[in-house]
């Protein structure tokens, strides 16, 4: 048992660590997704003190609020 158990472990040093791309691909694309969708949301919010005079950047869009979102009919 203990012989299978060290050809095996021989096996793996021999073939190197193997770490999938996709995780770290998923995890690159998700970063980039939270700062970007947070960025607008935290840009679009009210404005915190010392920022109310600061102008929008023009790279984030402008997000209009609904009187009453989700409720009657569907504005198409």
């Amino acid at each position: 048992m203990i012989n299978l158990l060290m050809q095996t472990a021989a096996q793996a040093a021999e073939n190197g660590p193997h770490f999938p791309v996709s995780f770290t691909l998923v995890y690159v694309v998700g970063f980039i997704a939270a700062v970007s969708i947070g960025s607008i949301a935290w840009y679009n919010s009210k404005r915190p003190v010392g920022w109310e005079d600061k102008e929008r950047p023009d790279v984030v869009p402008e997000v209009k609020k609904e009187v009453t979102p989700g409720i009657g009919e569907p504005k198409a």
